[in-house]
């Protein structure tokens, strides 16, 4: 797999129509300024996995913040057993 590129910010923004060509065979062009990572230009496709990626997060819950039937059916479950 392409490693990733990082150029400076004024030269990502010169030849931005190099970078967008390159981004697709790279995957990911880090954009930096001063040396350190800023931003990122991600090819169509690296978009499409972030945005999967980002729709397979879970939700965090507390247990305060469960209903009483939540609770007593996590408190009844076995584990390895499909729930009813």
């Amino acid at each position: 797999m392409p490693r990733n590129t990082a150029v400076p910010a004024s030269d990502f923004a010169r030849n931005f129509a190099k970078y967008q060509d390159e981004a697709i065979a790279k995957k990911v062009i880090n954009v930096t300024s001063h040396g350190r990572i800023v931003g990122a230009y991600l090819s169509a496709a690296e978009f499409a996995h972030y945005e999967l990626l980002k729709r397979r997060e879970r939700e965090i819950l507390t247990v305060g913040d469960l209903d009483e039937d939540t609770i007593a059916s996590i408190e009844s479950a076995e584990y390895g057993v499909e729930p009813k």
